[in-house]
C-alpha cells in the first residue's frame, strides 16, 4: 500500500492567537495602540500648550511630540505589560550620568572624525565671521537645549515603546531594520535630501537601535544623538539633515563633490559620514563597556524577554 505523500491541510489559526502571543498582546496591536495614544496625546497637549499662550514654534512642537511619545509608552508599560515606567529607558538609574556622558562623547567624537576627514581632503574649511564670545556661548547653550529636546523626541518615537515591543515580538534584527526604515522615511522630505542621505540615516537608525539594545538606556541613545547633532551644528556649523543654524565668530564652507561632503544636506549626506557611522556601529556591537546596567536589568525592559544581558540575541 502506498501512503499519501500530500501534506495535511493547514489548521486554522485560533482567534485568540491573532491577538495574543508568548508575551501577551501581540507587538503589532500594541504598536497600533501606542500610535493611537501618541496621536491623541499630541492633540491634547498641543491644545494645552496653545491655551497657555506658548508661541507656536518648531521647538514647542517637538516638545509636545516628546511628551506624547514618553507618556504613551509609560501608559502601555504600566497598564498592559505590568512593568515600571523606568523600563522604557528613561529610568532614575545611577548609571544614567555615565551613559549620558559616554553617549555624548561618542556622538560628538564621531562627527568630529567625519569633519576631520573632510578637512584633510580640503572639502571643509572655516572662515571668520562677525559676533562676540558672549553671543557664541549663548548660541552653544541654546543649540544644546534645542537639540536635546529634538534628540529625545526622536529616540522616544523610534527607539521607545513601539520599537521595544517589536523587538520583544519578532526579534532584534528585524525590529532594528524596520525601525531604521521608518527613521529614514521620516527624513525623506528634509531639504536637499538624496539617496546617499537616506541611506546614511537608515544606517544611523541601525546604529542607534543597537545603542539602545546594548544598554537598554534611552539616556545613552539620546546623548549619542545629541552629541552628534550638537557638535555638527553648533560647534562645526554644518547643516544637520538639511537644516543650518548660524553660529557667531565663524562660518563653515564646504567645497568638493556632494557624494563626499553631503552638500547642503550636511555631512550626513556624504560618504565621510557613512564610514564613521559604520565604524561607530561596530564599536557599539563589540565594546564590552557598552552594556545594560544592573538597575535597568532589574526593571525588566521588554527587550530583555528576547535578548541576553549584553544585548545578544538569545
Amino acid at each position: 500500500m502506498v501512503s499519501d505523500p500530500s501534506p495535511p491541510p493547514p489548521q486554522a489559526l485560533p482567534l485568540h492567537a491573532v491577538f495574543f502571543g508568548p508575551y501577551g498582546v501581540r507587538a503589532g496591536w500594541r504598536m497600533m495602540m501606542w500610535t493611537g495614544a501618541v496621536v491623541c496625546l499630541t492633540i491634547v497637549l498641543g491644545a494645552a500648550v496653545a491655551a497657555a499662550g506658548v508661541r507656536p514654534s518648531f521647538a514647542a512642537q517637538v516638545g509636545v511630540e516628546l511628551a506624547a511619545a514618553v507618556l504613551a509608552g509609560w501608559l502601555l508599560l504600566v497598564w498592559m505589560d505590568r512593568r515600571p515606567i523606568g523600563a522604557l529607558g528613561y529610568a532614575a538609574d545611577p548609571a544614567a550620568p555615565r551613559d549620558a556622558a559616554l553617549g555624548f562623547l561618542l556622538g560628538a567624537g564621531a562627527i568630529a572624525v567625519a569633519a576631520g576627514v573632510l578637512a584633510v581632503a580640503g572639502s571643509a574649511r572655516w572662515v571668520a565671521d562677525e559676533g562676540s564670545v558672549s553671543e557664541y556661548v549663548a548660541a552653544l547653550a541654546g543649540s544644546l537645549a534645542f537639540f536635546a529636546v529634538a534628540a529625545a523626541a526622536e529616540e522616544a518615537l523610534f527607539r521607545g515603546y513601539a520599537f521595544q515591543a517589536l523587538v520583544q515580538g519578532i526579534g532584534a534584527w528585524p525590529a532594528v531594520l524596520l525601525s531604521s526604515a521608518a527613521f529614514a522615511l521620516a527624513h525623506a522630505r528634509n531639504p536637499s535630501v538624496d539617496g546617499v542621505a537616506l541611506a546614511n540615516i537608515f544606517a544611523a537608525g541601525i546604529m542607534l537601535g543597537w545603542a539602545y539594545l546594548r544598554t537598554r538606556s534611552l539616556w545613552f541613545c539620546t546623548a549619542l544623538h545629541l552629541g552628534w547633532n550638537w557638535a555638527m551644528s553648533a560647534v562645526l556649523e554644518f547643516p544637520v539633515s538639511g537644516l543650518r543654524r548660524d553660529v557667531p565668530l565663524y562660518d563653515e564652507r564646504s567645497v568638493g563633490p556632494r557624494w563626499l561632503t553631503g552638500g547642503d544636506f550636511g555631512p550626513e549626506g556624504g560618504v565621510a559620514a557613512t564610514l564613521v557611522i559604520l565604524l561607530l556601529t561596530v564599536l557599539l556591537l563589540r565594546a564590552r563597556w557598552v552594556r545594560e546596567s544592573a538597575t535597568m536589568r532589574a526593571l525588566r525592559p521588554l527587550v530583555d524577554d528576547r535578548l541576553l544581558p549584553r544585548g545578544e540575541v538569545s
